[in-house]
């Protein structure tokens, strides 16, 4: 029997229909022959999730997306068709999350499941959510550190202007001569340093006895110890005896004898009693002046004319050798 050639063509045409529309189906993640559920889940934006995205639940792939598009109320919202092809136990209150699989920005959802009683069914909407992409994360991170760093470049630029206007000219020249004074002071202390090392060196058998002779006295006042104590009480008694003594009234009979001698000095230097006529007397004194000349002629007439006032002779001296002869000066 021949086949017509209209027939064939008929039998083309709808194969060509069915591949189409299966190839349709299957690059939007439909399976035609499989059993599904269909899910959907509205969100603000999608950012780059496309239709044939995988639809997973803890890493495991359970169906695809099958179709992205605008919620068509008078909202921007965006809804989004997913086909379960899993048996899996899906709760009401499930989450339905945008997240970003790998580090090349491809958009995937990942069903987070709830803890609800109630199955969600064939048709139910589920609860959106949307994850931060590694590249939001790193942005979210990197922003603080980028202000810190954007506010450190600041205050390094205005730490720098002033450390311009600080050091200007004259401020360096003061800076030169400060270190140069610097080096010549540490160049005196090493001299110095050096004379000292010097002079320890040399005088360093002196320096031991003055060592030993200390060592000595150290170890002779550790051994009189018990005496030096002893001195220290003697001392602490004493100063306690002249505490207990009298000497308030002491201090006002010598204040009375200082007073009285003040009085007699005075007395004496008016004139009054005979010490104040004896010194205060012109005419004594120069009687006194005039007995103690009289009385220095003739202790030295008696050592030129002895035989004046002593003679031992049998026969005296003439009249002559016995007159009074004025001494030569």
């Amino acid at each position: 029997m021949k086949i017509r050639r209209e027939v064939k063509i008929g039998v083309f045409s709808v194969s060509v229909i069915l591949l189409f529309v299966l190839g349709l189906n299957f690059i939007k993640g439909r399976e035609i022959f499989r059993r599904h559920r269909t899910f959907y889940a509205r969100y603000e934006h999608v950012a780059g999730l496309v239709s044939a995205a995988s639809v997973s639940v803890n890493g495991l792939s359970i169906g695809k997306v099958s179709e992205v598009r605008f919620a068509g109320d008078s909202s921007n919202d965006i809804m989004v068709e997913m086909i379960i092809y899993d048996d899996l136990r899906i709760p009401s209150n499930s989450v339905a999350r945008i997240f970003t699989p790998d580090i090349l920005g491809t958009k995937s959802i990942e069903i987070v499941l709830g803890n609800s009683p109630v199955v969600a069914e064939s048709g139910d909407t589920l609860v959106s959510e949307m994850q931060a992409s590694l590249s939001e994360e790193v942005s979210q991170q990197v922003a603080p550190l980028k202000r810190k760093a954007e506010d450190l470049m600041g205050s390094i630029d205005t730490m720098i202007t002033v450390v311009r206007s600080v050091f200007n000219t004259n401020t360096r020249e003061n800076l030169n001569a400060s270190f140069e004074h610097i080096r010549q002071t540490i160049f005196a202390l090493e001299h110095t340093t050096y004379n000292i090392d010097t002079l320890v060196y040399g005088q360093r058998t002196r320096l031991e006895r003055i060592f030993f002779n200390i060592e000595t006295i150290s170890e002779n006042l550790r051994q009189n110890n018990e005496k030096i104590t002893n001195i220290i009480d003697n001392f602490s008694a004493i100063s306690d005896t002249v505490a207990k003594a009298n000497l308030s009234k002491t201090l006002a009979d010598l204040q009375t004898s200082v007073t009285g001698v003040s009085m007699a000095m005075e007395k004496i230097n008016n004139g009054e009693g005979s010490m104040g006529l004896l010194l205060n007397d012109k005419k004594l004194y120069t009687d006194l002046e005039s007995a103690s000349s009289e009385l220095n002629k003739l202790v030295s007439d008696m050592k030129l004319n002895p035989h004046r006032y002593l003679n031992f002779s049998v026969f005296p001296p003439g009249a002559k050798r016995m007159q009074y002869k004025e001494p030569k000066q």
